[in-house]
């Protein structure tokens, strides 16, 4: 095996990192030791602003707002886009893109200003590229531009071949990073929020590399384990209104190119040196199949293309002002140079071509790859389905900007009747006037657009596809349907996957490829190629933009743009084929996704490369979500031939979700054990445990050996504070997850004033009830239904004076950094209590990271957990510990995590022990627990 140990290079520039802990994205937390550097020319001007991660971080957190996965993502907020302007006026909106000077703080700017932003600006220097740089990599052309490679052929494979492609992947994905402008675009969240910061694909894609190559067994060890935890998994693009996702501390940008130095030699060694890859010196190529455990090495490239791609889509996303067009990446296509006048009101066919519906005769279309067919194949390519296609109408190519022009002028976008039930609650939520991608560049009401590209702000070309999501591109049908009528009975609707294959050229067919390897056309050309010939496409980077719908041949069917320039919005569901099979490597690429809540994409667009500008590629993306993607118009007699794995496409998932959501809520109403007299007896009985004296019942049956060591477990965490001596500052004390006060009152008899809350309103009812002097009862049960009733009973020491010390309220511990911002009187305490609380968040990390700005200096944080993780509670992705690495299936614990965590967030550990508790059911029936206490120290 390769060990992924960080190998030297010679003349290594870098930088002296110390052992560093961070919080991660799921709150797990590993500590790595990186190798000692000698600055390198790219980061020698920034190196006096760094220190070591851990003091970036703590730094941080004691500034800056502490940043929890609970914080909704404040991109939508952000954003100065003018498309999300709920007033007319857009001129008025707000340019709220520059750090400095920001008169609101986001959660997300905690990663900002820390000695990266000078090195960003402006265009980057050739050792910015961690791998080979454009003007020396596989793929440059004479003119210095950098395209993609053709896709390799895994029949023959060579050692030089494979790291030819892999250079050539590399310095694509990092010439389109090269393009962000300063700091602030690598942490900005995207204007929707529902996708990751580029700083987190900036480390994805070299981390994929590294966990797909340990899995196959290429790679013994991780390059950096914390890195490969926090870079691992993306996220789909879920409800377009899930913005839950962004906020956290990252790495820098600096530290995350040290790692991407370290993944790329890693990488680059396993080519050229692990024996499966022995080609005798390029004189015996190999084979690489699904076998092979470098077929993980060929998914990390077509991984790393589908980010290019996506990543392009983001870019595009962000404010003009954070991003630059990179030197050596392709040009524009030519007609946005055109001296034509753009016209402001565009006219069909002087500013954009008629686009006639062609008929097309039907047949029965066999889908799938074969499995010895010689390129990287994603696991739904895979399989068989044979199709039969009636015959349908398609339009001649996929509708412009200039036919869109005329349902956007016409109210389109302000017409419910349109949209479906879900296409028109995302419109309304994000108040979508026009497409994301044109800019409003004359008054109100004008409709004078101009276009966004990746990096620059052009011209509207009104004879380009437009760019829209299925939700728009079904709107737009049904328009076009009542305005001009369909050619049949039935109104328009979008393409489907197997009319899709029947309209491509049959040179470039799913028969002619499995007859052919040449036949799939990106086996054999390169991105310089592609836009040249009888069957020329903009695909696989030969421009960096659509192109008019008419600048290329059409297919034998008299249709254009089949495959290239837009991907087009299909009619089916993202499906499995038959006798799909799921690989070992990347188990869950596809399966997620066959939900009924993704639509098929076809035919790849300008910026698709390697697998995806093959004629076997099956992607999808959700309906609400931006891809380069535009549609085409079909019309047919019979039904169209799509597979659909729910019935009623996407027309009905708000309403289904809404159903879920208030069924949930009614289910959590009803069934919150918290919220339940038995429980609320329950916590008096534990928090209070001289009640039943007057009445002569015991807290715990009078027996031998009673654990009555188990009793005033509450005032016994209370009565640790105390012994921590917290060093006072303001001699005020917090109880998270007070229940019903008893340890609350108990912190009172040491504290001035103790804030107190729990989530249960019930409990801190009680609680309240209790404080005014009200004689509360409640019932002990005893056997079945016989239970006897007792009075609460405070500890002694515990008077109406001490009582009026705690200020109770309903709470969230996951909110404590909203209460440190916003809630009044909230405040810094000297003391914290956490008991038995952690295991049942459903966010840990949300409370643990409020930490430093609750918690005076010299304070103490006193938790008590037993680490009982359950999925009710608390989501897996969220558990401290508790489980195994998925790589090498070493056992992960909470206690260990929990260290490296606090003492990350600038808190040392004082104190350990193991602490029981009893908690009565009935009087022959105890849970008995062991919670481990620990207390740390704030420094």
């Amino acid at each position: 095996m390769i060990s992924a140990a960080m190998l030297s290079r010679s003349a290594s520039p870098s930088l002296r990192m110390a052992a560093r802990t961070i919080r991660p994205t799921a709150g797990r937390l590993i500590s790595i030791t990186t190798r000692q550097q000698h600055p390198s020319p790219i980061i020698a001007k920034r190196s006096l602003h760094r220190t070591n991660l851990r003091e970036n971080a703590s730094a941080a957190l004691a500034t800056t707002t502490i940043i929890t996965k609970r914080a909704k993502s404040s991109g939508a907020a952000a954003a100065s886009t003018l498309e999300y302007d709920d007033d007319d006026d857009n001129d008025t909106a707000t340019n709220n893109t520059s750090y400095d000077g920001r008169t609101r703080q986001e959660a997300w700017m905690v990663n900002l200003n820390r000695g990266d932003n000078e090195w960003l600006t402006g265009p980057r220097p050739e050792d910015w590229y961690t791998g080979k740089s454009p003007k020396h990599c596989p793929g440059v052309d004479p003119h210095g531009v950098l395209r993609s490679l053709p896709l390799p052929n895994l029949s023959n494979v060579t050692r030089q071949a494979a790291k030819e492609y892999f250079d050539n992947s590399w310095t694509l994905f990092e010439m389109l990073f090269s393009g962000l402008k300063g700091e602030e675009p690598f942490y900005r969240p995207p204007v929707h929020g529902l996708r990751h910061p580029q700083i987190f694909y900036y480390g994805h894609t070299p981390c994929l590399y590294v966990n797909k190559l340990r899995v196959a067994g290429v790679l013994e060890k991780p390059v950096n384990a914390y890195f490969e935890s926090i870079f691992e998994v993306g996220v789909d693009e879920m409800l377009w209104d899930d913005m839950h996702k962004n906020d956290m501390v990252w790495p820098t940008v600096s530290e995350v190119y040290e790692y991407r130095k370290d993944v790329y030699d890693t990488i680059v060694d396993a080519i050229m040196t692990h024996p499966s890859l022995d080609d005798k010196g390029g004189s015996e190529p190999v084979t690489v199949n699904q076998d092979h455990p470098m077929w993980a090495l060929f998914m990390g490239f077509e991984h790393e293309r589908i980010h290019l791609e996506t990543s392009s889509v983001l870019f595009r996303e962000t404010p003009i002002e954070l991003v630059q067009t990179p030197a050596h990446f392709p040009t524009l296509h030519p007609s946005v140079y055109s001296s034509t006048s753009k016209a402001t009101q565009p006219v069909e066919g002087e500013d954009f071509p008629a686009n006639r519906m062609i008929a097309v005769k039907g047949k029965d279309i066999k889908l799938g790859k074969p499995l010895d067919f010689p390129s990287y194949g994603w696991d739904n390519e895979y399989g068989e389905r044979t199709m039969t296609v009636p015959d349908f109408y398609a339009s001649e190519h996929m509708v412009t900007n200039g036919e869109f022009w005329q349902f956007v002028a016409e109210g389109g976008y302000r017409n419910k009747k349109y949209w479906c039930e879900d296409g028109w609650a995302w419109r309304t939520h994000r108040n979508l006037k026009w497409p994301f991608f044109w800019k409003q560049v004359g008054p109100a009401g004008s409709h004078d657009y101009g276009l966004r590209t990746i990096f620059e702000e052009v011209p509207m070309n009104w004879d380009w596809p437009v760019d829209v999501t299925y939700y728009e591109s079904k709107a737009f049908c049904k328009y076009k349907s009542e305005k001009d009528g369909s050619p049949t009975s039935k109104p328009y609707r979008l393409l489907t996957e197997a009319e899709h294959q029947i309209i491509r050229h049959p040179r470039h067919s799913l028969d002619a490829a499995r007859a052919d390897v040449s036949a799939d056309k990106v086996m054999v050309t390169a991105g310089s190629e592609f836009a040249h010939g009888e069957t020329a496409a903009n695909l696989n980077m030969a421009y960096s933009s659509s192109s008019p719908v008419d600048a290329f041949p059409p297919s034998e069917s008299g249709h254009r743009d089949t495959i290239g320039n837009n991907w087009e919005w299909a009619e089916d569901h993202f499906n499995p084929l038959k006798n799909f099979e799921v690989h070992h490597v990347y188990d869950d690429f596809s399966t997620p996704c066959f939900d009924g809540k993704h639509s098929m994409i076809v035919g790849g667009s300008f910026m698709s490369t390697g697998d995806e500008a093959s004629v076997f590629a099956r992607f999808h993306f959700r309906p609400h979500f931006l891809q380069h993607s535009g549609f085409r118009l079909v019309a047919s007699e019979e039904d169209a031939p799509a597979t659909q794995l729910f019935p009623g496409s996407f027309a009905g998932q708000a309403a289904a979700r809404d159903d879920a959501e208030e069924e949930g809520h009614s289910a959590n109403s009803e069934n919150n054990v918290y919220e339940t007299d038995d429980l609320l007896a329950m916590y008096l009985g534990l928090h209070f445990p001289s009640s039943g004296s007057k009445e002569n019942v015991n807290p715990i049956m009078q027996h031998e050996h009673a654990p009555t060591h188990g009793l005033r477990f509450p005032q016994r965490v209370a009565e640790l504070v105390r012994k921590l001596e917290p060093e006072r500052t303001n001699n005020r004390a917090l109880d998270v997850g007070c229940a019903v006060g008893g340890s609350s009152f108990e912190l009172a008899k040491s504290f001035d004033f103790v804030q107190a809350f729990d989530f249960s309103n019930n409990f801190v009812e009680a609680a309240k009830r209790i404080q005014s002097g009200e004689e509360l009862t409640f019932r002990i049960p005893v056997e079945g239904e016989i239970s006897e009733e007792v009075s609460v009973v405070n500890e002694p020491g515990v008077d109406l004076d001490v009582m009026k010390r705690v200020n109770f309220f309903q709470g969230d511990a996951c909110a404590l950094s909203e209460y440190a911002n916003s809630k009044e009187g909230f405040g810094t305490f000297d003391a914290v209590m956490l008991s038995n609380l952690l295991c049942r968040l459903p966010d840990p990390m949300a409370a643990l990271n409020a930490m430093p700005k609750i918690v005076n200096k010299g304070g103490v944080v006193v938790m008590v957990t037993p680490f009982t993780w359950l999925q009710q509670f608390t989501p897996k992705s969220k558990w401290l510990g508790g489980f195994h690495d998925p790589v090498s299936q070493e056992p992960l614990y909470s206690k260990d995590n929990l260290k490296q965590i606090m003492e990350s967030l600038g808190f040392e550990k004082i104190h350990e022990e193991q602490m029981p508790l009893v908690i009565r059911e009935h009087q022959r029936k105890y849970q008995y627990i062991l919670s481990e206490a620990t207390g740390w120290r704030r420094i």
